[in-house]
C-alpha cells in the first residue's frame, strides 16, 4: 500500500484514511462531550497514534485476540468498526458494548478486551496464548502497552515467562515518549530494544509517520509470531497529539506543533482533496447518528455486590465421610479433577515431581498428567494474570501459592482483573479458577510465613474464600468448588491441617451437625442442653476450640455452642445468628489481625439484625509473628486464650 501525495487517492488509501478519520473523529467528539459536560470522569484519546491500532488489526485474523488499554478506543474502533457500541457505553447506557459497566477503559467484545489498569493485561495476554499454545491452533494474541509500562514489574515477569514458554504473543509498545507528563529520557533506562534482547525475544520497531514501511512490518511481526509460535516485541514510535487525558498537558506548544504538522491524517487533510471532504461528512453523519441513538437509551442498571446476609433454608444433619489425612484428601481431589476435567492445569512454584511442592500435595501428577501440572518462575503475580487468561481460554487453572503470605502479589491482579472482569464486561466472559494456599502459623516459619491474611481479601466482588477444617473432607469441599464453577476461588489450607486427618469423631457430651449447603457450616452442640456461649472459629483453629470445649465443660460446666463454617467470604450469618439469639455471649477467633476483620463483620452484622448481646471477645494476632516458635504461641490464639475468654465472658 502505497501512500502518493501527488496523485488521486487509490481505493486502498481511501480505506485507509477512512478507518484513520473514523478514530480520530470519534475521539474528537469524545472530548468535546466531555468539555460540554455530557460524559464525566476521564478520556485519554488515542489521537495522533491511529495508525498503530490499523496496522496491527490490518495483519490479524478474526480468532486472534487484542489485549488493550485505557487508551484503547482506536484499537477498539479498528477491531469492531463498532462506534455505536463504544459511545453508548461511555456514556453509560445499557445499548453499549458492556451494557454501560466497563465505560471508556474496560471494553470488551469478541476477542477484545481493555482494561485501565497499567500493564495490567500483559499476564492475560500471555495466558490467552498460552491457551492458544496447548490447543495448537493457529492463533495469536496481542497486547498493547505504552513506553510507560517498561516502568512495571508485571512487564518483565510475563516476558520472562512468554519467552520460556515461548507463547504466541505479540507485545506493541505504543511508543510516544511520555508516561502521562513525565518524559521518557527522564524514566526509562536502557533502550526497549535492549530489554527484548535480554529477554531473547525477536524485537521490531516502526512508526506512525512512514506507514508503508508500519504496515509492511505489523504484517512481518504478525506472521513471525503465527509460524514460530514465538513472542515479539514490537516497538512502534508515534505521537499522541492531544492531553494525556483531558486537560493535564504540560508539554510545549512547539512540540505538539512539530508533530502535528507532520502527522499522517493532518498531511492529507491539507491536501483538501473532495473525496476526503465526502468521507468527513459521511463519518460525520455516523456519529451524530450514533450519539443521537445512545442518548436516547436507557442507562444500565446499578450492580450490587452485598451478599445476602441470611440464608435460612437450610438443614442440619449429619455428614459422612471416610477418615483422611487431610493432605492426602487434597491431592486426591486434584487427581481426581485432572482425570475427569481435560482442561484442567494446575501452575506453582516446584509443584512438578519429585519436589511436589512445600507441602507435597502435588506428588505425582505432573508425571501421571504431562503438561497439565506445571512449575512456574517466582512471578506470582504473572501467574495469576496468566491464569486469568488461561480461563478466559476456556481452562480450568488451579494456582498454587506456596505459602499465603505471598498472597499480596497477587493481588492487583486478582482484584482489578480476576474478580471484575465477568462484571465490567457485563457476564459475557467467565473467569472460573482456583488459588490454593497454606495459611497459618504454629509450624515455626517465622513473621513472612505464618501469617493468616485471608482478610485482606473479604469484600472484594465474585470471590468466594474457602477456609479447610479438620471436620470437614477436603475432598467434600473440592468438589463442591469444582462442581459448575464461573468465577475465582480462593482457599486456605491451614499449614497445621496437612499432618491431620478430617474425621467424623465427636466429642462426649456433644452433637456435630453440618448444614445442607454447597459448602457446609459445621455446629458443635451440647447434647440436650442450651449453650451459655457461641464460638465462632474457622479452619486451623477449631483443633484448639474443640479441645478447650472439653475441658472447660467438665472444670467450669460451662457449655459452648461452636459454629465453623467452611465459606468464610461472603459468609452466611444466619447460623451464628440463631446461637447468639440464645447464648447472647459470643467470642470470635481467628488466626490473623481481628482489627478490620471478618469477626468485625460478623458483631457489626449481628448488631444491624438487632441482636441483643450481653457479652463479646474477639481473639486475634495483632503483632508481628516472630521466629521463635516458642514465642509464636504466645502471640497466636491458643488454647489458654481461648479457655480464658470462655471464663471472661461467661461471667460478664
Amino acid at each position: 500500500m502505497k501512500a502518493n501525495l501527488n496523485r488521486d487517492l487509490t481505493m486502498d488509501i481511501e480505506k485507509l484514511l477512512s478507518e484513520a478519520l473514523l478514530i480520530r473523529m470519534v475521539e474528537e467528539k469524545l472530548l468535546s462531550l466531555f468539555e460540554e459536560g455530557t460524559i464525566s470522569g476521564t478520556i485519554h484519546s488515542c489521537i495522533g497514534q491511529e495508525f498503530v491500532a490499523i496496522a496491527i488489526v490490518s495483519a490479524l485474523s478474526a480468532d486472534d485476540s487484542i489485549f488493550s488499554t485505557h487508551r484503547g478506543h482506536g484499537h477498539f474502533i479498528s477491531w469492531t468498526n463498532n462506534i455505536e457500541g463504544l459511545i453508548a457505553e461511555i456514556l453509560g447506557k445499557s445499548t453499549g458494548v458492556c451494557g454501560g459497566i466497563g465505560g471508556t477503559q474496560n471494553l470488551h467484545t469478541k476477542g477484545f478486551y481493555s482494561s485501565g489498569i497499567q500493564g495490567g493485561m500483559l499476564p492475560i495476554s500471555a495466558g490467552m496464548a498460552l491457551s492458544y499454545k496447548i490447543k495448537e491452533t493457529n492463533n495469536i494474541a496481542v497486547v498493547f502497552a505504552g513506553d510507560g509500562t517498561m516502568g512495571q514489574g508485571i512487564f518483565y515477569e510475563t516476558i520472562n515467562i512468554a519467552s520460556k514458554w515461548n507463547l504466541p504473543l505479540l507485545i506493541v509498545i505504543e511508543n510516544n515518549s511520555y508516561a502521562q507528563s513525565t518524559p521518557l529520557h527522564t524514566s526509562l533506562a536502557g533502550s526497549i530494544e535492549g530489554r527484548a534482547a535480554a529477554f531473547d525475544i525477536k524485537y521490531k520497531q516502526s512508526n506512525t509517520w512512514e506507514i508503508e514501511s508500519l504496515l509492511s512490518a505489523a504484517q512481518e511481526g504478525t506472521k513471525y509470531v503465527r509460524e514460530n509460535r514465538k513472542p515479539l516485541i514490537f516497538e512502534i514510535k508515534t505521537y499522541r497529539l492531544n492531553a494525556h487525558s483531558k486537560g493535564d498537558d504540560f508539554r510545549s506548544s512547539e512540540e505538539i506543533s512539530q508533530y502535528s504538522e507532520k502527522d499522517y491524517i493532518n498531511t492529507f487533510l491539507r491536501t483538501l482533496n473532495p473525496k476526503i471532504q465526502t468521507m468527513i461528512k459521511g463519518i460525520e453523519l455516523r456519529i451524530n447518528t450514533a450519539l443521537s441513538k445512545s442518548l436516547d437509551a436507557p442507562l444500565s442498571e446499578v450492580i450490587t455486590f452485598a451478599p445476602k446476609q441470611c440464608s435460612p433454608i437450610y438443614k442440619w444433619s449429619k455428614l459422612e465421610f471416610e477418615r483422611e489425612r487431610v493432605s492426602d484428601s487434597i491431592y486426591r481431589s486434584l487427581k481426581d479433577l485432572l482425570t475427569r476435567h481435560p482442561k484442567a492445569i494446575l501452575l506453582g512454584e516446584d509443584i512438578e515431581y519429585p519436589y511436589g511442592g512445600a507441602f507435597k500435595i502435588t506428588k505425582d501428577l505432573s508425571t501421571l498428567f504431562p503438561g497439565r501440572v506445571n512449575n512456574i518462575p517466582i512471578s506470582e503475580s504473572a501467574v495469576m494474570g496468566i491464569a486469568t487468561g488461561l480461563s478466559m481460554g476456556g481452562y480450568l487453572p488451579i494456582i498454587e501459592i506456596m505459602f499465603g503470605d505471598f498472597l499480596t502479589l497477587i493481588f492487583d491482579q486478582l482484584f482489578n482483573h480476576a474478580c471484575k472482569f465477568r462484571t465490567i464486561y457485563n457476564n459475557q466472559v467467565e473467569i472460573p479458577l482456583v488459588i490454593r494456599t497454606p495459611m497459618g502459623g504454629k509450624r515455626g516459619y517465622g513473621p513472612t510465613h505464618s501469617q493468616s491474611i485471608e482478610k485482606y481479601f473479604f469484600g472484594i466482588p465474585d470471590l468466594q474464600i474457602i477456609a479447610l477444617n479438620n471436620r470437614i473432607s477436603p475432598y467434600i469441599l473440592y468438589n463442591a468448588i469444582f462442581e459448575n464453577l464461573h468465577h475465582p476461588v480462593l482457599v486456605i489450607e491451614n499449614k497445621e491441617l496437612y499432618s491431620k486427618f478430617s474425621n467424623d469423631d465427636i466429642i462426649s457430651g456433644f452433637n456435630y451437625f453440618y448444614s445442607d449447603e454447597k459448602f457446609p457450616c459445621l455446629k458443635i452442640s451440647p447434647i440436650d442442653e442450651l449453650p451459655d456461649i457461641t464460638i465462632f472459629c474457622y479452619g486451623g483453629v477449631l483443633g484448639d476450640v474443640e479441645e478447650v470445649l472439653k475441658s472447660i465443660f467438665f472444670e467450669e460446666e460451662i457449655l459452648c455452642e461452636v459454629i465453623c463454617p467452611s465459606l468464610i467470604y461472603p459468609i452466611n450469618i444466619q447460623p451464628i445468628l440463631e446461637s447468639v439469639s440464645i447464648t447472647k455471649r459470643i467470642i470470635t477467633i481467628e488466626e490473623g489481625s481481628n482489627i478490620a476483620s471478618l469477626s468485625g463483620e460478623i458483631i457489626a452484622s449481628l448488631c444491624e439484625l438487632k441482636v441483643k448481646i450481653s457479652a463479646i471477645s474477639r481473639l486475634g494476632n495483632n503483632s508481628i509473628i516472630p521466629s521463635s516458635i516458642e514465642n509464636e504461641s504466645k502471640v497466636l490464639p491458643n488454647t489458654s486464650k481461648i479457655y480464658n475468654a470462655i471464663r471472661e465472658v461467661y461471667h460478664a
